[in-house]
């Protein structure tokens, strides 16, 4: 299991590397991949990184095996090298990749721990998702399972982990429960976050290495601030 900041170069946080995957703790505001804004996506930070300590001339190669959304934190993975690309993107169609994520939300749920199902539909004018309780036209099955781990003075800390992956999934699913992420004014937080964050952090990931077949778990580090801080507490 590794936990520990590998490397920290130019804000870029390294907690797994090995000569085919290389797995970033994602900061708030950092997009994975290019997107409209023309701000330099984490893909291109980890291609120089790679450049830099490995004196690479020429093009590296860099497959962007999923994505976060731009306010949330926590875990990306990238491959190094294509077989891995290849094996990695197939791991995930198969589930076999176990993704956990930390929640700090304005309400308790009213069990302590749940499975939501709902068909989600995205409204791309607004880039937002819509849960429903039966299937609509272009929606998609949503599945995900949640615990409570700590009640704070104002807000819930919970556990997630996802049997889907769909757009805006645990943002819109919990909203809709009444448990809204702290920050998240799409989804009806009353206030913003200062740095536009969320608090939804992509916490660990267990899996097998698409080379080795070893057994990887990787946790990755809260962001630094008050409230993540009595999470960990």
């Amino acid at each position: 299991m590794s936990n520990k900041v590998l490397s920290n170069k130019d804000n870029l946080q390294v907690i797994y590397e090995d000569n085919h995957i290389i797995i970033i703790n994602k900061r708030a505001g950092d997009i994975v991949q290019g997107d409209k804004t023309g701000d330099t996506p984490l893909s291109d930070v980890v291609k120089n990184y790679i450049k830099d300590k490995y004196n690479k001339p020429g093009n590296v190669f860099l497959g962007t095996v999923h994505r976060l959304d731009r306010p949330t934190t926590g875990i990306v993975i990238f491959a190094k090298t294509s077989k891995a690309l290849t094996r990695l993107n197939k791991l995930f169609v198969s589930k076999g990749i176990e993704k956990t994520y930390w929640a700090v939300v304005n309400n308790a749920p009213s069990k302590p721990k749940g499975t939501l199902i709902n068909w989600l539909k995205k409204n791309p004018k607004n880039n937002k998702s819509y849960a429903h309780k039966t299937e609509v036209k272009d929606s998609k099955k949503a599945i995900l399972h949640y615990k409570l781990l700590k009640e704070l003075d104002n807000y819930c800390l919970l556990e997630v982990n996802l049997e889907t992956g769909r757009h805006h999934q645990i943002r819109c699913q919990l909203s809709n429960i009444g448990c809204i992420i702290k920050g998240d004014l799409k989804y009806g937080a009353q206030r913003s976050n200062k740095d536009a964050s969320i608090h939804l952090h992509a916490r660990k990931i267990q899996f097998e290495h698409p080379v080795s077949k070893e057994n990887l778990q990787i946790i990755a580090p809260l962001p630094n601030d008050t409230v993540w801080a009595a999470c960990s507490n």
